[in-house]
């Protein structure tokens, strides 16, 4: 799965990758600095994998949501020359049409642009990923 390894941590920027756990913390590499650095239990860390978006029925996973967000614009970064919040909001319009318009806030969408982007340019969403996390949905729908 492409979004495997991949962390965010609160109040620090960036995308980190896993590296190794100890006892009272984990060793993460950021993606943007490729500094390696401890991230201990009291830190709010998120597996990406981890992460859903609110919309009206039900949450949809963020993988899902790159994968829409890859599709509909053919693999290219998005929203990088200063968006309003409008823009914002459009995008997400575009990217997941019935997202919760009450529970998403514009701080939510950009770290969504930004995860999206970062994973873009270190090459984590490609086609081949994309392909891969198809396939693997398929079989998990044979298997039930």
């Amino acid at each position: 799965m492409f979004l495997d390894g991949i962390l965010a941590i609160a109040g620090q920027q960036g995308l980190f990758k896993l590296v190794s756990k100890g006892k009272n913390n984990v060793i993460v590499e950021s993606m943007i600095t490729g500094k390696r650095m401890p991230a201990f239990a009291t830190s709010r860390i998120s597996t990406l994998d981890d992460v859903a978006i609110y919309t009206v029925d039900e949450d949809i996973p963020l993988k899902v949501v790159f994968t829409n967000i890859f599709e509909k614009f053919e693999g290219e970064k998005i929203l990088q020359n200063k968006p309003t919040n409008n823009d914002y909001k459009e995008f997400m319009e575009i990217a997941l049409p019935d997202f919760d318009k009450d529970r998403v806030y514009i701080s939510d969408i950009k770290k969504v642009v930004n995860w999206y982007n970062t994973l873009i340019d270190f090459k984590v969403i490609t086609a081949e990923s994309i392909k891969e996390k198809t396939e693997e949905s398929v079989e998990d729908t044979k298997e039930e």
